[in-house]
């Protein structure tokens, strides 16, 4: 009698295993893809106007951003004062070409100018000197970028009893490699003379060195010795690509000059505005003891005006209150210093014909600077004399600058102030997942007292790197919830801007540079995204999921050339996939998918960073939508942050239907 046909018994449990193992397979499909659905409410009803004054940029001198920085200055020390007001003092960086057998140089209180009266003296002791002479050099900060047929300005200042023959030359740090060189002959007289000179480089190094060389025996004092490239932005004595870089964030103010910058360990060594005015050879510079580093103060109180115009920013001055990181001026006692800020917004906002107006004329500015934002200090808001000060300071603002929006210390996001201001300070640096946490911060917030300034923002503990992924992720999703309450959140902006790569005191940072190279981290990146908002329509956006507690997002329209566009910005925060249904009510109009374009920013690794090796290593990427019928393909990458421009068109409203896991464009 033949065998049943049927399943022998070792095949039923292969079968029950390859079952298991698919059963397996499709529930670790679905753990790693969630799903979410995300609606807009576009209707006119619902949507709100964004402050133009949204997002901007906050620029402290702190990691060498200033000095040696996106002030374009080649010379370290230019006028020989960070060694302090004593002689003999320390000129570094300069240092000496010979020995001590054929040169001699120090400091001596011989300058001609009365606010910076350190010169240097050089005497050369040699009659047979080397080849090529001795003298003094300067390696800038860090080296100077010098580049073959750039020009570059000199100026400095000399004086000499009897007829000195100098050389100027642009080196390699080592001096064996010369990029330019003039000869320069000093007429013997007891006064000081001003000599300029421009410089055209025949080769490229990017650790060169200034150096002044004699051959000649005798003494020679120098003083404010000076060296800028010739291309600056507008010739405003920025670095053209540093700027380029903050143009490209679109910000809509620029808080200055600090940060602890402003307030100083000890008020002695506070930015003062009026020693950063006037011809920049007269101005004193000072000792920064927060992140301990001299500032000639090139880059002043009128430079930083200049740049917000520049940029096309609002300007925002925070200003010294009489109070430092250790020492406070009592209120009985504040008056000069209220008279001090006053006289600043005289010199900003006065006519040419002003006390303080008419130096800024003088300096080449004949119109006014609008300064219409004022911080009162910066982090003082728990110092004993805060308060107190605080009131004098706006009492007479107000009472001069009526138009003047004032800026607290105090944070009022949780609880009302118990003084008047315009806008609040709120700061935050966080963890990563603290800061994602952050994102509905303002939803409680009361709306019947003062604005909030977002001045500083950023990760920053462990998780953040030298500027990482999963820090810009964080940030984003804090954004998003700055944009929904953007009708209490007026300003925001991260902190730091800038660091060069041979000065990290704080990390991290939205730009990296060092003498010739730039790159933006990715948080840098993740503002881009975020660049349209200010003045942009918010519309009302939920999230429906159950893995919504990883999801953040956002929906504005902003517009471009007189071209529309809905934005959705989704952050997922968590490592699985996402796929996302989007649904949009009250558009009033249809899409179009030709216009529109979905960018992404993701990496392989959360901690992923950009470097001068990588610059792009972390970037947003855009791809172009080609007609209505293109998926979207709304998935979401792990840690990712999404943001979908749709262009509108004159039509009926549009939501996105699914279809075979693709998300269609049509109208309903």
């Amino acid at each position: 009698m033949g065998a049943k046909e049927g399943f022998s018994p070792t095949t039923i449990p292969c079968l029950l295993l390859l079952f298991c193992l698919g059963c397996k397979c499709l529930a670790s499909e679905l753990q790693v893809t969630q799903t979410a659905t995300v609606k807009v409410d576009a209707s006119p009803e619902h949507a709100r106007k964004i402050p133009d004054t949204l997002f901007g940029v906050f620029f402290e001198e702190i990691n060498h951003a200033g000095a040696g920085g996106i002030w374009a200055e080649l010379v370290s020390n230019r006028g020989f004062e960070a060694g302090g007001p004593h002689t003999p003092s320390n000129i570094h960086p300069w240092s000496i070409i010979g020995d001590d057998s054929s040169i001699f140089v120090a400091t001596d209180r011989s300058s001609c100018f009365s606010r910076n009266i350190i010169a240097l003296r050089m005497e050369v002791l040699c009659n047979d000197c080397p080849a090529g002479g001795v003298g003094i050099y300067n390696p800038g900060f860090w080296g100077m970028n010098i580049e073959d047929g750039k020009t570059y300005n000199l100026v400095m200042y000399v004086k000499s009893p009897e007829t000195a023959d100098l050389t100027v030359s642009l080196t390699s740090l080592d001096g064996l490699q010369n990029l330019a060189s003039v000869n320069i002959k000093v007429d013997g007289t007891s006064n000081w003379t001003k000599l300029e000179q421009k410089l055209v480089a025949n080769g490229i190094n990017r650790t060169s060195r200034l150096q002044i060389t004699t051959n000649k025996k005798g003494v020679v004092w120098f003083d404010q010795v000076s060296l800028m490239p010739a291309d600056t932005y507008k010739g405003h004595g920025f670095r053209t690509d540093l700027v380029s870089m903050l143009l490209d964030l679109k910000p809509r103010f620029l808080r200055f000059p600090g940060g602890c910058f402003v307030e100083g360990e000890w008020l002695r060594n506070a930015f003062r505005w009026r020693e950063s005015i006037g011809p920049w050879e007269e101005r004193p510079g000072h000792f920064g003891d927060v992140w301990h580093y001299w500032t000639d103060d090139g880059l002043g109180y009128y430079e930083y005006l200049q740049l917000s115009e520049d940029l096309g920013a609002a300007p925002v001055w925070v200003f010294n209150n009489g109070i430092s990181h250790h020492d406070e001026v009592d209120t009985a006692i504040i008056a000069p210093f209220v008279k001090d800020v006053l006289d600043s917004l005289e010199f900003a906002r006065g006519s040419a014909n002003s006390t303080w107006g008419s130096v800024r004329a003088a300096m080449g500015h004949q119109e006014p600077f609008l300064v219409q934002y004022v911080a009162n200090g910066n982090e003082d808001c728990g110092k004993k004399h805060y308060r107190g000060n605080y009131l004098k300071f706006y009492n007479a603002i107000r009472e001069a600058y009526p138009d003047i929006q004032m800026i607290s210390n105090c944070d009022g996001s949780s609880r009302p102030l118990d003084h008047p201001a315009d806008l609040f300070d709120f700061h935050v640096y966080t963890d990563s997942k603290t800061l994602f946490s952050m994102r509905n911060t303002f939803d409680r917030t009361s709306r019947d007292g003062p604005k909030a300034f977002v001045s500083e923002y950023a990760v920053w503990k462990s998780d953040a790197g030298k500027g990482s992924l999963l820090a810009s992720l964080a940030e984003a999703a804090f954004l998003t919830g700055l944009e929904r309450n953007s009708d209490i959140v007026q300003m925001a902006s991260y902190a730091p801007l800038f660091v060069n790569a041979n000065d990290r005191k704080w990390n991290p940072d939205a730009i990296v540079f060092n003498t010739w190279q730039h790159y933006g981290t990715p948080s840098y990146w993740m503002q881009m995204l975020f660049r349209e908002s200010s003045g942009a329509i918010v519309h009302p956006i939920t999230i429906n999921s159950r893995y919504s507690g990883s999801l953040a997002a956002s929906a504005i329209t902003w517009q471009d050339s007189g071209n529309s566009f809905l934005r959705v910005k989704i952050v997922n925060f968590g490592s699985h996939a996402v796929r996302v249904r989007i649904s949009t009510t009250g558009l009033g109009t249809s899409v179009n998918a030709v216009g529109s374009t979905v960018t992404v920013l993701t990496s392989g690794n959360v901690m992923d960073e950009n470097s001068f090796s990588h610059p792009q290593k972390v970037v947003p990427v855009k791809r172009q939508l080609r007609d209505a019928a293109e998926q979207m393909r709304v998935k979401l990458a792990p840690h990712s942050l999404t943001s979908f421009d749709l262009a509108l068109a004159q039509s009926k409203l549009v939501t996105l239907v699914e279809k075979d896991e693709e998300y269609l464009i049509s109208r309903v």
